[in-house]
């Protein structure tokens, strides 16, 4: 089969020449875009990092209580910041939230509506799903090449990288949300002269919305799965300690710091999840 191998169709040079070809010509959208993450991690670093830690804390909690009305859970939510902040690991922590907050405005910015249009035309999501798959058992490793290459080093590589793996999450949820609205309740607002739009946003919505609630849940958990990998590109955060343990072996390092990821997504799990208000 040595001639099989000899004849290899050339995917990786063409992939490499059109990456290159879109670092020669599309440049100033790369800076733009640039410039816009920036502009928005900044933001986020500043407003969780330029208040007193037991402001942050009390924001989340309060936040907490909004969306689950649930003493326990505001509790558990102010403990597991007290304790990172116990560990010091505070400012690590804030950058890697500006990481996932970044992460899910830019996801459910795009995988919303996406989600939304793929579940209105069956046929434009057998054209995603392919796409989709593609996006999210591609190693992530793999998206990091292409983000320096137009990005650099830093905040925004990680953050792009975090961004198209990620939003195969809310497209799929939101499709599956909107596509499951029961007939009955879209031939009753129909009935009542109900246009598309009233529809969508009276009927579908609301059905889809816990749906589209566990898609931002995905978005943040599988955010906080990329800390690690956006470290090595130069991103902020929890990733940083969890690197510098496995090059220095640092046992207690590596644990402190992996734990720090472990309460960080269990917090934001509880603050999130649908179904726990009581």
């Amino acid at each position: 089969m040595d001639w099989l191998s000899d004849h290899k169709i050339p995917v990786g040079d063409a992939a490499e020449s059109f990456f290159l070809w879109l670092q020669d010509n599309a440049a100033w959208f790369f800076d733009m875009l640039s410039a816009l993450m920036e502009g928005l991690i900044d933001g986020f670093l500043w407003l969780l990092q330029a208040p007193h830690p037991l402001v942050i804390m009390a924001i989340f909690v309060g936040l907490t209580w909004v969306l689950q009305r649930n003493w326990k859970t505001c509790a558990f939510v102010f403990l597991g910041f007290l304790f990172i902040h116990n560990q010091d690991y505070w400012e690590e922590t804030t950058e890697s939230l500006t990481l996932v907050l970044s992460s899910c405005i830019f996801c459910m910015a795009i995988g919303v509506p996406i989600g939304i249009a793929a579940a209105h035309r069956p046929r434009l999501y057998d054209w995603l799903r392919p796409v989709l798959d593609l996006m999210q058992t591609l190693p992530p490793f793999v998206y990091l090449i292409p983000a320096i290459v137009f990005f650099g080093i830093g905040m925004v590589p990680g953050l792009i990288a975090t961004v198209i793996f990620v939003v195969p999450a809310p497209i799929r949820l939101t499709h599956l949300g909107i596509s499951s609205t029961p007939k009955p309740l879209l031939e009753a607002a129909q009935a009542f002269g109900a246009t598309a739009r009233q529809t969508l946003v009276k009927v579908e919505l609301p059905y889809a919305l816990p749906q589209i609630m566990a898609g931002l849940n995905q978005t943040i958990m599988l955010s906080l799965s990329m800390v690690v990998i956006g470290a090595l590109v130069g991103a902020d955060g929890l990733g940083v300690p969890v690197l510098r343990a496995i090059n220095t072996v640092n046992i207690s390092l590596g644990f402190e710091s992996g734990l720090m990821i472990v309460v960080v997504a269990i917090v934001l799990d509880r603050m999130l999840r649908m179904g726990e208000r009581k």
